[in-house]
């Protein structure tokens, strides 16, 4: 094919008249070369997706689900909790209080761990620190007061159980901040959770992550408070 039989943008180049066959490059090449360029970079660089803005810890796995108001009259959230309901003190469990759950409820759960131990700059490996399971609390109950047993089967409220906790030997029921001296500020979280269901498990042997693997999909409402302890 002669270079006259040569045109559009294909054309790599043009012959001058009378200059023994030399190519003068053509301004359409680079022209086109930038155009793909542009196209590609403004592909490359198109509206960024959504962010997915995670929430503290919770088996809804992001799914937003109704917010409940969990105070405590010994202290307010994100301040310290007194010595009195910490492993350096009597160690007795907090007084709770919560808000109406959702109608459908047929009980509630609730967990109190510490993402900080054994440091806020060092947490374990295996996730936060355990301090409390307690499961099947009615639904109509609204608070729990100072200072249960620790024993499997509650009396008051009725019907409600105490799992493990992850400290040794007596390891049912509650027990309290004792972070490491001098590993600064620790904070202890209390989540409740309003469920459409009750639970079939044995206190005995339910810990932390055997609750939240039973509770997922069954989860109306939750709740949170934060402590703060420090030695």
């Amino acid at each position: 094919m002669s270079d006259a039989n040569i045109s559009g943008p294909a054309q790599a180049g043009r012959v001058l008249p009378g200059d023994g066959g030399t190519r003068m490059p053509s301004p359409m090449g680079p022209i086109l070369m930038l155009g793909l360029f542009i196209l590609t970079f403004l592909g490359a660089c198109g509206p960024p997706s959504p962010k997915t803005t995670r929430r503290s810890p919770s088996p809804t796995d992001d799914k937003e689900v109704p917010k409940m108001e969990l105070t405590s009259s010994a202290f307010a959230n994100g301040q310290p909790i007194p010595k009195k309901y910490t492993g350096a003190g009597a160690n007795v469990s907090p007084p709770l209080t919560w808000s109406d759950p959702p109608e459908g409820t047929r009980s509630l759960a609730l967990i109190c761990d510490d993402p900080d131990a054994p440091s806020a700059k060092n947490p374990r490996p295996e996730g936060p620190w355990v301090h409390w399971v307690i499961y099947n609390i009615p639904a109509d109950v609204r608070s729990l007061p100072e200072g249960l047993p620790r024993q499997a089967k509650l009396e008051k409220p009725a019907g409600a159980l105490q799992g493990r906790n992850d400290f040794s030997g007596n390891n049912i029921g509650y027990s309290g901040p004792m972070p490491p001296p001098g590993s600064g500020p620790h904070r202890y979280f209390f989540k409740i959770y309003a469920l459409d269901t009750t639970l079939s498990l044995d206190p005995q042997s339910t810990t932390k992550a055997k609750l939240l693997e039973a509770i997922q999909g069954h989860i109306l409402a939750e709740g949170q408070l934060m402590g703060t302890f420090e030695r």
